[in-house]
């Protein structure tokens, strides 16, 4: 059965099936598939799913929004009653409470279908570092699933999940998306709890999502995205992030490596395959800008070469100086030099990433996100077994940095290699743009699927379009109260042909004021400009009247936040429509 979102809905509300027929029966596949994949740590047994079943007896379809779907919980993330183990039995703890986000899905009608397998402590790239058994991929036994999150791509990725739930701090939720055909989405941090999630490293640790589309990661997420007092580092969701802002991404800059930032590990097919990605994106609108990628890469080196290691050894060390023999030989390599790091590294190494991080923002300010091979190449887990630590580092070329640096972002599978093997790259941006990142990838996403249905709506980011056509224009006497919040200039363009533009009466300054007629309008000369929406309101307060802010339309049919006035202010004004626009009215007066 087609266990997406939707789809499953569907087979639910016709009678196909029901949920204790469902999760019985993905129940016994999974059963079937863990020798092979040990994807499952512990699998709920019959007696332990009733009562989530049982809690759906007499309750409507519609008044939850997830009924009856089936997902699976990286064993990192407390699910009540169940032991958390973190890939290490002598670590395992039961919990008495739930995760929030476990807690939350729940409560919207999901069903657990157990605890998948990770590398051990969350600390690997590839899943084969786990007492309980390698991760295979799910198309290529002699490749690895990819990890940390490894069961959970599985659970989606073999067909017995809708989704799962993995963590990720390096690359965890991204690297075993790309290698199993999923979406994987790394949101901002601090929009999805992590209360209740055992730590990799606090302050960067992220939960993440598996997902056949980018359109189900943007279903879950905005039912998810809350502020929890649970939390600390828990953040609220901007108004401009909501499930709303998911749709199709209007004409779009995006950022993409410089060649010599790029590296595919002698992988032959990689340069080929992100080619490919790049022109379907392209396709889909967007404008590929250059982006020096090198002060990414520096702050990535500093997550495991500087002091974070020892925050991973915060939540591991006790056991391994205690237990040593209780903690895998290369997870004790990763951790070897964390007592030894001192305060005084560490300070020093966050000044370095304030300071990288300000040149990163600043790259990413004129661009709506940036695209990125996931991996550099996939390696086998015969390489894996040879050199551990080298081939698991180069699997996180391009996914360390986005934590440390605070960008959200999500895998999306971009195609297959000659062997048959997934292939995916990441779309990466500032914070809480998760949704607007999920729509370009659900654009990259119908590039390569045409039955998958279009969103209805435009994409939407932080950053606010704003179409002017008067002392606001480039240049002009009031551009500065744009400039000043950090806007810039999108395009120089013209309305549809349903416009008049009159000059007010009054002035310093002077002022147009334009107005959408049923007949004997005329196209007018516009800029569109881009402001960080947390700018617009300050801006829109200082607008006198009677003008105001609504939709214009554009030559090309599409519909901007724009400058508009009230009919009733044209008392006393001129009818300059003739002239096409407010510098060709300016330059008549001379």
């Amino acid at each position: 059965m087609n266990l997406q979102l939707d789809t499953l809905r569907q087979a639910y509300r016709n009678g196909d099936t029901t949920p204790r027929q469902l999760l019985l029966a993905l129940r016994a596949k999974a059963a079937a598939l863990n020798p092979d994949y040990h994807l499952f740590i512990h699998l709920l047994s019959v007696e332990e799913l009733e009562p989530y079943l049982a809690a759906l007896d007499g309750r409507d379809l519609d008044s939850l929004p997830l009924y009856g779907v089936p997902f699976a919980i990286k064993d990192n993330i407390d699910l009540a009653g169940i032991p958390t183990t973190a890939a290490c039995p002598a670590f395992a703890y039961v919990p008495q409470r739930s995760a929030t986000i476990v807690e939350q899905l729940l409560a919207l009608g999901a069903i657990p279908l157990g605890k998948t397998n990770l590398d051990q402590f969350a600390t690997g790239l590839n899943g084969s570092r786990s007492p309980y058994g390698a991760c295979p991929n799910s198309v290529l036994a002699e490749y690895p699933s990819g990890g940390s999150s490894a069961g959970s791509s599985l659970a989606v990725a073999l067909g017995v999940a809708s989704f799962a739930l993995g963590t990720d701090t390096a690359g965890s939720g991204r690297v075993p998306a790309a290698l199993n055909n999923l979406v994987g989405l790394k949101a901002s941090k601090g929009l999805i709890s992590t209360a209740g999630v055992l730590p990799a490293c606090r302050t960067l640790d992220c939960v993440t999502t598996f997902t056949a589309t980018a359109r189900e990661a943007s279903q879950l997420l905005a039912l998810t995205a809350r502020l929890d007092p649970r939390d600390e580092y828990s953040r609220a969701n901007p108004s401009w992030n909501d499930g709303s802002a998911f749709g199709a991404p209007r004409p779009l800059r995006f950022g993409v490596p410089r060649a010599q930032d790029l590296e595919f590990f002698g992988c032959e097919e990689g340069p080929l395959l992100f080619g490919e990605a790049i022109a379907r994106l392209k396709a889909a609108g967007g404008e590929a800008v250059e982006l020096d990628l090198s002060p990414f890469l520096e702050a990535a080196r500093l997550l495991y070469e500087g002091p974070w290691v020892a925050e991973r050894y915060s939540v591991a060390g006790e056991l391994i100086e205690e237990h040593p023999a209780a903690v895998l030989p290369v997870i004790r390599a990763v951790l070897a030099k964390a007592p030894a790091v001192s305060g005084v590294q560490t300070f020093r190494a966050q000044y370095r990433l304030q300071a990288l991080k300000a040149v990163c923002d600043q790259a990413l300010e004129g661009l709506d996100c940036v695209l990125t091979p996931t991996i550099g190449r996939p390696v086998t887990l015969a390489e894996l077994d040879a050199e551990p630590l080298l081939r698991n580092a180069e699997l996180g070329y391009y996914t360390n940095f986005m934590n440390l640096l605070d960008y959200a972002a999500v895998a999306v599978p971009s195609g297959f290699m000659a062997n048959g093997l997934p292939w995916g790259v990441t779309l990466f941006g500032r914070a809480f743009t998760d949704q607007y990142l999920l729509g370009v990838a659900d654009a990259l996403q119908r590039q390569q699927d045409p039955t998958l249905a279009p969103p209805t709506t435009v994409a939407r980011n932080d950053r606010a379009r704003l179409v002017v056509c008067g002392a606001h224009l480039d240049g002009l006497a009031l551009n500065w109260q744009l400039r000043q919040r950090g806007a810039r200039l999108i395009e120089a363009t013209h309305s549809s042909r349903d416009y008049k533009l009159y000059a007010l009466a009054g002035g310093p300054p002077l002022r147009p004021g334009m107005l959408r007629v049923a007949d004997g309008g005329v196209a007018i000369a516009l800029e569109v400009w881009e402001l960080p929406s947390s700018e617009l309101g300050s801006f829109l307060s200082g607008i006198p009247a009677p003008l105001g802010l609504g939709k214009v339309q554009l030559a090309d049919g599409r519909w901007e936040s724009g400058f508009i006035c009230e009919p009733y202010g044209l008392e006393g004004a001129l009818d300059i429509s003739h002239l096409g626009g407010w510098r060709a009215y300016l330059h008549s007066r001379g």
